[in-house]
């Protein structure tokens, strides 16, 4: 791994940061992006940190664009939440751009660093599952009134679930690791619920579910909640913030959120859809969005839920079968395993249909 003072010592100087770097560190954990923490410290010998990354040029061709968005919606999340200093702040480069581009053609990009602010890859209780979820749904509200045209669709066809459909159909025509053979259980179990891949696509072509801005990947490691209290401070990684649908975002979140074990967890035993979570991220989601969807959109919730869970899975799977090329992976079959993993949850989110819809009609009772 490169030293990260030696990576970042080329950067720092692109950027409008006035102050001496005395120490970096990367940052792991995120499967896309390159990301540091960077300690400066100014002439007077007070001492501050910035966030700085590379942007991933493989899964976002055109990194210029997701800046563009970036900078769009920051600036107007900004301008609608009081306290500036626990917002997503982006620090401009030297000519004014949003990002900096260094010698290789590589985009990076700089943020102020958010104290005393933690993150959780897995939701550990209710009211961090509450607050996750109005931190989405707030910004779902804080984004109501931002013309979705005015943002650059960066990955074409993201959540188009239909597409990932057929991709997955491709990938196994084309078997190009030659993996087609040991995923047959996962492939029946996935055309078996062809009806997921469309359902929330005809109700956007209809006009029933309007297209928005949208954040498109709302899971709780992209929401910044206080050390001290597990309130949610703001939501973060906007790299794949574009118009789309907002029972997307909703559904993602509970994918994300509604098991103990994470997406790696290869005993499938302990995938489960723990109610009471459920309702917490329901009640957290309208209560602040909940003014500003309609009615078909509050419809969706449920099912969206399950469509998420089927189309990351089928994600998974498709990677696994074009050799691995989108997600990182640290084992073999490491994407195999959590597209069994996924698929588990959607079956486990059939099961409990029935009460996860009641569960989301009592929050509508109660906030809409």
């Amino acid at each position: 791994m490169a030293n990260p003072m030696e990576v970042l010592g080329g950067i720092v100087p692109g950027f409008q940061i006035q102050g001496m770097l005395i120490a970096a560190e990367e940052l792991v954990g995120g499967l896309i992006n390159t990301t540091y923490a960077a300690t400066f410290e100014t002439a007077s010998g007070e001492t501050f940190r910035r966030v700085l990354q590379r942007i991933n040029r493989h899964v976002f061709p055109d990194p210029k664009a997701v800046m563009r968005n970036v900078q769009r919606v920051t600036r107007h999340l900004v301008q609608r939440v009081p306290d500036h200093a626990r917002a997503l702040n982006l620090v401009p480069a030297r000519n004014g751009e949003p990002w900096h581009e260094d010698g290789n053609g590589e985009i990076w990009r700089c943020y102020q660093f958010i104290e005393d602010c933690v993150t959780f890859d897995v939701v550990q209780n209710t009211r961090q599952a509450f607050q996750a979820a109005r931190a989405f749904g707030l910004f779902q509200e804080l984004v109501d009134d931002l013309d979705a045209s005015s943002l650059t669709v960066t990955i074409p066809d993201f959540h188009h679930t239909g597409e990932r459909y057929e991709r997955l159909i491709r990938a196994c025509k084309e078997d190009r690791a030659g993996r087609l053979s040991g995923v047959a259980g996962e492939l029946s179990f996935i055309t078996e619920r062809e009806d997921l891949a469309t359902c929330l696509q005809r109700q956007q072509t209809s006009g029933a579910i309007p297209v928005r801005v949208t954040h498109n990947d709302t899971k709780i490691s992209n929401v910044m909640m206080d050390a001290e209290t597990d309130e949610a401070v703001c939501v973060i990684d906007l790299d794949t913030v574009m118009p789309g649908l907002a029972p997307h975002d909703f559904g993602d979140l509970v994918r994300t959120a509604v098991s103990p074990v994470g997406e790696d967890e290869t005993d499938l035993g302990k995938v489960v859809v723990r109610m009471d979570i459920f309702a917490s991220l329901a009640e957290g989601y309208i209560s602040a969005a909940g003014t500003v969807l309609t009615k078909a959109e509050l419809d969706s919730l449920v099912i969206a839920s399950r469509v998420m869970a089927y189309e990351v899975a089928m994600r998974f799977l498709t990677d696994h079968l074009e050799g691995d090329t989108y997600f990182r992976i640290t084992r073999p079959n490491h994407n195999l395993d959590r597209c069994r993993n996924q698929l588990t949850l959607l079956r486990r989110m059939e099961d409990a249909s029935r009460a996860m819809e009641d569960t989301v009609a009592m929050a509508r009772e109660r906030f809409c």
